[in-house]
């Protein structure tokens, strides 16, 4: 085949880290995928993906086409040791055809503003679902240009293979530090003297631990990636859900491997699968569950794959989860991308009750799967639906696609809840299900959503309605008998840099005139005073359940809290009533992004500490905490790596399935 040179528009498509790569977790002109150091659970399918390179350009240039010829081979090492064998044999499968293609890459910066990319031939292979059920040690040798050599390592974990728990469920705080948790209980817990008269619900689980949350070719991750580390046990790149990212043009045939959802489904046919997610369905931590893709973005892909699992290789059956909560309906409604199906009504054909609304979710039968879209995009903040009412009229947003507004959607707790119900119900009604438990994620996403945007009130928000989620849940499966056979996980997927370094007086600000007097009105150590927001005020619109949320959202004292990369914004630290915020947006006739003059009127200037056409916030290297409780809790203790929150769920619920 001729080999082509891509269009300018798939350049940047091989290297987002600032250090560009030629791809990353291929240090050499041979490539291994899965690479180097890559860990796998007994049985779990994966594909591998081989590659060589040939530069034309740059400073890996070289003379001639890729090897077409290239060997491969793997070892089992240690105990049970077997020679090199051909992957053909070792795999006891036929030899893959051979691919060629052209990609191109920028060498950095300087290269990239020159508009001169380097242009690199590919000579590829792939095999398809294989696994490695005896734990040990493998190395996997590509053999190319006469000789030289790629040489991977790889794991298969000797994990506990009895089944401890019956249900694992998993809550997400996506985006969330612990540094927020402090600020949100700040806000919802009175201290008196220092003392907090009151513990969030995550304050009281029995174990807590941190985990490392880096990608495979950069130290900061994004949602897709982590997401991906967190269900698989595999470190990938950026945007990549469930797949190492290969250097072809195509998302849909980078080398993939199962997911926790998949791996349960396949051990344990009929158990309870639930998704739940305050995002768009098709967001990257719902999707992660079963798409596999090298492009989040790819929103038909996913909700096709909730549906069918995957239909373009072979892969594991999947036929679609017991709950699917969220929103996103425009990703569910017919369209170009989706090929103009409605999957409402393919949902319903396959026997799915279907909600729009939290009156109908409360009605919807326990015993039946459910799918429930509540709102087009993103759903609405906890502030929203329980304290600025307003904002949620003239939206536009309800899920038929009406253009009604969704102002009647659930909450994170009450789709929890009910998912809960449902997989109860059905794991003890339905023969197929009976008795072989359920795995449910539940994500808190706009806790990172409104932290791109800086609208910290919101975020905090919703992290305090996820804390109020887990203490809810905890007493549902008290009530239902199955606290004690369930494992439950409150983590986060990755970090921002969020902290709150004192207090502001707000009224005393808004009155300066110049942005330094302003600066003023910030109290740190001695006069960052108390928090005012667990006291009532005459005449403050207020939320009160409990003690698990703040009396107050609007006082005059509030916290001086920031994020440490972020793009030019104006500051006047009061909550944004009217909506959540927009804090910079683009001049006319430029991609650069500027203050958006709308927003936080009363405030002061602070520049940007990011790319000038970087609009949001965005992630932190950060670890993040793991809180634990329920069988093999003790698992989750010290600091680990993302991957070993999938390992160690895996092992709880009995998946290595290990041959010796």
């Amino acid at each position: 085949m001729k080999f082509t040179v891509l269009v300018a528009s798939a350049f940047a498509s091989t290297a987002f880290a600032q250090t560009f790569q030629r791809l990353g977790g291929c240090p050499d002109l041979g490539c291994i995928f899965p690479p180097d150091k890559a860990e796998f659970l007994s049985g779990q399918f994966f594909d591998i993906r081989l590659e060589v390179h040939s530069p034309v350009n740059g400073s890996e240039a070289r003379v001639g086409g890729p090897d077409e010829k290239f060997t491969f081979t793997i070892e089992r090492k240690g105990r049970g040791h077997q020679q090199p064998q051909p992957a053909t044999q070792f795999f006891k499968t036929e030899e893959p055809k051979l691919e060629k293609w052209q990609f191109s890459w920028y060498e950095d910066l300087f290269a990239k503003d020159a508009g001169k990319p380097s242009i690199v031939n590919v000579a590829s292979k792939a095999f398809r679902r294989v696994s490695l059920d005896r734990p040990g040690i493998y190395e996997a040798v590509l053999t190319y240009y006469n000789g030289k050599k790629t040489t991977d390592t790889w794991e298969v974990k000797e994990l506990r293979t009895r089944r401890r728990a019956k249900n694992v469920i998993l809550f997400i705080g996506d985006g969330m530090t612990t540094n927020m948790i402090t600020a949100a209980r700040l806000m919802a817990h009175q201290s008196i003297n220092g003392k907090y008269q009151s513990k969030m619900q995550m304050d009281q689980f029995p174990v807590l631990g941190h985990q490392m949350t880096h990608s495979m070719d950069s130290f900061i991750t994004d949602s897709a990636n982590s997401a991906t580390a967190l269900y698989t046990g595999h470190k990938s790149t950026v945007n990549a859900l469930n797949v190492y990212r290969d250097s072809s043009k195509s998302p849909f045939d980078d080398p993939k491997f199962e997911t926790i959802a998949e791996i349960f489904r396949r051990v344990n046919p009929g158990a309870g699968v639930g998704i739940v997610s305050t995002a768009h369905l098709s967001d990257a931590t719902p999707a992660a569950l079963t798409a596999h893709t090298s492009d989040r973005g790819q929103s038909a892909h996913v909700i096709d794959t909730y549906f069918h699992g995957l239909s373009n290789y072979t892969w594991t059956q999947w036929d679609g989860p017991d709950v699917l909560f969220g929103g996103g309906a425009e990703d569910f409604l017919p369209n170009d991308d989706n090929k103009k199906q409605n999957y409402y009504e393919m949902f319903k054909k396959k026997g799915y009750s279907l909600s729009w609304n939290a009156t109908a979710l409360a009605q919807a039968s326990n015993d039946d799967r459910a799918l429930g879209v509540f709102s087009t995009s993103v759903m609405a903040k906890w502030l929203d639906r329980n304290v600025y009412k307003e904002n949620l009229k003239n939206q536009k947003n309800y899920p038929d696609g009406s253009d009604k507004d969704a102002d009647d959607q659930p909450g994170l707790k009450e789709m929890t809840l009910k998912a809960v119900d449902i997989l109860h119900t059905r794991n003890r009604n339905h023969r197929e299900s009976r008795g072989k438990g359920f795995f449910l994620m539940s994500e808190a996403a706009s806790i990172d959503k409104q932290m791109h945007t800086m609208d910290y009130d919101r975020a905090l928000g919703e992290l305090l309605e996820l804390d109020d989620t887990v203490r809810a849940t905890i007493t549902k499966l008290r009530a239902l008998g199955e606290l004690d056979d369930t494992l439950i996980i409150v983590t986060a997927d990755h970090g921002h840099g969020f902290d709150v370094t004192g207090s502001v007086d707000t009224k005393y600000l808004a009155e300066q005139k110049s942005d330094r007097e302003k600066r003023k009105a910030i109290g740190t150590y001695f006069n960052s005073g108390l928090s005012q927001y667990t006291v009532q005020k005459q005449g403050s619109l207020k939320y009160s359940e409990g003690v698990h949320f703040p009396a107050q959202w609007d006082p005059r004292y509030t916290l001086h809290s920031g994020l440490g990369a972020h793009p030019d914004k104006r500051e006047n630290y009061q909550v944004h009533k009217d909506g959540p915020r927009l804090p910079a947006t683009t001049a006319r006739g430029t991609k650069d992004y500027y203050v958006n003059y709308k927003d936080a009127v009363t405030g002061f200037i602070v520049n940007g500490t990011i790319a000038p056409d970087e609009g949001q916030g965005v992630h932190s290297l950060t670890d993040v905490p793991v809180f634990a409780m329920g069988p093999c809790q003790e698992d989750f203790g010290g600091v680990y790596n993302s991957v070993d929150v999938f390992f160690r769920m895996a092992q709880c619920l009995g998946l290595s399935k290990t041959r010796w």
